[in-house]
């Protein structure tokens, strides 16, 4: 055995260590500020959500009342058909029937082209939304002196100090930025119409 290993003021001092990182630590705590938001709070009352809720429904609101209306027409073609069937030939009922299937499946196809777009508008509005509330946050605990600002996964925080409110007045007072530029459509094929 080594002198240091029987030296018997090495278990002493390792505990007066132990002991002095104990009674450090609750004062480094009491001085450390944090915060808590509500984060789908601030990204749904936020002036740049409404703003791009805003831009997208103007964005998409002419395309979606066009398929509304083709709709309303394909179901108004489709009764006439249903009515005007007893006096038809076979051979019209079946190119009846094919004229209004295709239409339906057009319709559909329209329909789902147009929801894929309006996704990945919406996803692209929302991570903007979210990278304006979470610079907003930032900027907050930084201009405050916060240490810690807490979001999603706190099982409990009083009221002192949950920061949603005033980072909320600070997202409204801030002006909100212009909606992303849309992508560009898509050319279409040669021919090829809707």
């Amino acid at each position: 055995m080594t002198r240091a290993q029987l030296n018997p003021t090495t278990p002493l001092a390792a505990l007066l260590a132990v002991t002095a990182f104990a009674v450090a630590l609750p004062a480094a705590a009491a001085d450390l500020k944090v915060g808590v938001v509500d984060p789908a709070r601030l990204v749904q009352e936020s002036p740049q959500a409404k703003a791009a809720i805003a831009s997208l429904e103007a964005e998409f609101g002419p395309k979606q009342r066009q398929l509304e209306q083709a709709a309303k027409d394909l179901k108004a073609r489709k009764d006439k058909a249903t009515t005007q069937a007893a006096t038809m030939s076979e051979a019209e009922k079946g190119k009846l029937d094919r004229d209004l299937r295709d239409a339906e499946r057009d319709l559909t196809r329209r329909a789902n082209e147009f929801q894929e777009d309006v996704n990945v508008r919406r996803n692209e509005e929302l991570s903007r939304v979210q990278r304006v509330v979470l610079q907003e946050v930032g900027n907050y605990a930084k201009s405050n002196g916060y240490d810690l600002i807490l979001a999603d996964g706190v099982l409990y925080a009083t009221q002192a100090l949950d920061v949603t409110g005033p980072v909320l007045q600070a997202l409204q007072a801030s002006k909100p930025a212009a909606p992303a530029a849309p992508a560009p459509a898509p050319s279409k094929p040669a021919g090829k119409t809707n």
